[in-house]
């Protein structure tokens, strides 16, 4: 019996054991299985989470004091921002007897500057994130050396006054419209913005179609709006424009009343009669339009050199030539020539083309540009005429990517009575051509040369001699990309 007793604990001693070695190579295998999903699913979460891009700009700091305001960029929109929050350091605004319709004080202000490109009237967008929050702006003429001691004494004044309160009872009634009829208005809005904006290029192009016009601004300056100044008494939104010339700065106070108010979008430009063409980027291979990174500098202002568009990602659209002003354009992409135009907006307006439309050609292997602009003499290889304008364009397409390789192939219209001959004319022709290239700054040994073969030329003398074959072809010379960075 002792002995039974013995055997029943050392049986039980074991059971215990083992049992919680499997318990713990279970605990293990779970934990295991577990962290393995974990892992998974952050691997998941990895690949599918996308950082979401801010929903506002973040004020800087001090901005709502004079000594430190936003530069803004004239045409670029500057938002939406976050709500202004308080007046700074320094209240710069106080009205007085003298000075009655300025604000009586900053509630939660930010302030902006700009310096005006050319002359023309000037334009200021405002567009609110609530249209429950009371904004009101002044504009000011920068007057020089301690501009912003000036402005706080009441010194200067400004040469705009938007202080206008909202229409409580309009703004109530556009509120609290039923959910069926501002659906019903902002559907048939979207429609007529997109059929507006629906552009048919060409009859051999695809309709290009722009992104919606933006939302009307909430408050501003326009040409065509009639109030010359809105005082506090008035609930209007709008002021006329006013005059301005190129170099002149000027101050934005832009203030929201409104407590716990929200932020704002805000964009300056100058109103000329201006050349507003529709400027998109084509891929003829593909038949469709690509967006580039463009930038397009403005010479001729009192700055000397400004920059109109600086776009990572442009994807078509108008863009504002002023009279009297040239332009360098230069688009970029992978996989494509890039593309670099010098031009002046009067030769731009005397065409009266409403659409720049810039072909990109492809940097693959196999490309080919076919030229039928050029001349030779007569049975030579010697070329004539305006040849130098016809070439250039290629000169500046190959500069800018020195790792493209390509061929000159020679052309001849022949009617087949003395093939050898015409096979080494074309290819004489292409050896000029090719010359031509490396005076003009490309390294011959990224440039091979062919003429055309005995059986092209037999080809295309039967298509010449058939009526049905339409003559000659008009191509003289053709260039084809043969590979990058020494690579076949």
């Amino acid at each position: 019996m002792h002995k039974m007793k013995h055997f029943l604990v050392a049986f039980l001693a074991c059971a215990l054991v083992f049992g919680a070695v499997d318990v713990q190579a279970q605990t293990k295998k779970k934990k295991k299985s577990s962290k393995a999903k974990t892992e998974k699913t952050d691997k998941k979460k990895k690949k599918t989470e996308v950082p979401a891009a801010p929903a506002f700009v973040e004020l800087p700091a001090n901005s709502n004091d004079c000594l430190f305001p936003i530069n803004l960029e004239m045409d670029v929109p500057y938002g939406p921002t976050n709500a202004p929050d308080g007046a700074g350091r320094i209240q710069e605004i106080v009205a007085d007897k003298a000075h009655p319709n300025i604000f009586e004080r900053e509630h939660n202000s930010v302030w902006y500057k700009f310096t005006v490109p050319y002359n023309g009237e000037l334009e200021i967008a405002i567009y609110q994130q609530s249209p429950w929050d009371d904004y009101d702006f002044l504009v000011y003429k920068n007057t020089g050396n301690y501009f912003s001691n000036q402005v706080m004494l009441n010194k200067v004044s400004p040469v705009a006054i938007n202080m206008a309160n909202i229409d409580s009872a309009e703004m109530f009634k556009t509120v609290m419209r039923s959910d069926k009829e501002k659906a019903k208005a902002e559907a048939e809005a979207r429609k007529n913005e997109r059929r507006a904006a629906t552009t048919k290029l060409g009859d051999d192009l695809p309709p290009l179609d722009q992104p919606v016009a933006d939302s009307k601004p909430t408050i501003g300056m326009f040409c065509d709006a009639t109030d010359v100044m809105l005082t506090k008494k008035q609930s209007g939104k709008f002021i006329k424009s006013i005059p301005v010339r190129a170099g002149e700065e000027y101050y934005i106070v832009l203030d929201n009343r409104t407590v716990n108010g929200q932020g704002h979008t805000i964009k300056v430009s100058v109103h000329v009669n201006a050349y507003e063409p529709i400027v998109v980027f084509y891929d003829r291979k593909s038949r469709k339009y690509v967006d580039v990174n463009l930038m397009i500098l403005e010479r001729g202002g009192q700055g000397g050199e400004r920059t109109l568009i600086n776009d990572e990602h442009f994807r078509g659209g108008r863009i504002k030539f002023i009279p009297g002003y040239s332009y360098l354009l230069y688009a970029k992409r992978d996989g494509y020539f890039s593309v670099y135009r010098e031009f002046n907006s009067r030769t731009l307006m005397e065409r009266g083309d409403t659409i720049m439309k810039f072909d990109l050609e492809r940097t693959e292997r196999g490309s080919t540009f076919p030229i039928h602009d050029l001349d030779f003499e007569s049975g030579e290889a010697t070329l004539i005429g305006n040849y130098d304008s016809v070439l250039m364009d290629y000169v500046a397409m190959f500069r800018n990517h020195p790792e493209v390789n390509f061929l000159v192939k020679g052309y001849v219209q022949s009617y087949g009575l003395n093939v050898e001959a015409d096979m080494l004319l074309s290819l004489d022709r292409a050896k000029s051509v090719k010359n031509w290239f490396i005076k003009h700054g490309i390294d011959a040994t990224r440039i091979s040369t062919a003429g055309m073969t005995k059986n092209e030329i037999k080809r295309a003398a039967a298509a010449a001699l058939n009526e049905k074959g339409g003559g000659f072809s008009s191509v003289k010379v053709e260039l084809i990309i043969t590979g990058k960075d020494g690579k076949n």
